[in-house]
């Protein structure tokens, strides 16, 4: 099933292309799931992922993909975000689509909202289901962070159904001011529901590094 959030990212592109696009800020990632599970669906135990990433005012846009076995899972997306004193509102889409037979594309419309450590995430999207009718499906999460350790419970609505929890926590790994890369560990509770038969938990590692240029 899925990937990553944030109208769609070509639309974003040509916002952006009427803007000083020198004056923005470029930036890459690679890095490495354990276990790749998106909205507590597990997507691929053990698996490679990066993407590149375009920052200009509150304007963002990127590509990013990863390894699910059969193919490459490619995702598209792109967002206009502000911050008003302690709070901070979002609105982006998401074009997640894929090489091989792994999955059919999602089209998402994406909408966030934050006050200091708590934030409120919600997808409005089309699942294009290969030969079957097309799906419509909510997803919604809240999440809240303190010093590097969070908390997050996410729910699906529509024609998708089921629920998952996750917490974890994140940091940077610095040796003598030099920054190596950022870890992440989580565990992740699925429900039956969200994945059709038993429930599961499941322990994920994340080793990323991020550039900029």
């Amino acid at each position: 099933m899925l990937r990553k959030v944030m109208v769609m990212g070509f639309i974003l592109l040509g916002a952006l292309h009427h803007q000083n696009v020198i004056a923005g800020d470029f930036s890459a990632n690679i890095g490495y799931n354990s276990e790749y599970i998106y909205r507590g669906i597990p997507q691929k135990t053990s698996s490679a992922f990066g993407g590149v990433d375009y920052e200009h005012g509150g304007f963002s846009a990127g590509v990013w993909a990863a390894d699910v076995g059969d193919g490459i899972e490619i995702d598209y997306y792109g967002g206009y975000a502000i911050e008003v004193e302690d709070f901070n509102f979002s609105v982006g889409g998401t074009w997640y689509s894929y090489t091989g037979g792994f999955d059919d594309d999602y089209i998402e419309l994406n909408l966030g909202a934050g006050w200091k450590f708590l934030s409120f995430d919600a997808a409005i999207g089309e699942y294009k289901n290969f030969d079957g009718p097309t799906l419509s499906y909510q997803f919604y999460s809240v999440t809240a962070s303190h010093n590097g350790f969070y908390g997050k419970a996410g729910v699906f609505a529509d024609d998708f159904e089921g629920a998952y929890y996750e917490a974890g926590y994140g940091n940077n790994l610095t040796v003598s001011d030099v920054d190596l890369f950022d870890y992440a560990f989580a565990v992740i509770y699925s429900d039956s529901t969200l994945l059709g038969g038993d429930s599961d938990t499941n322990l994920v590692l994340t080793l990323s590094k991020t550039f900029s240029f």
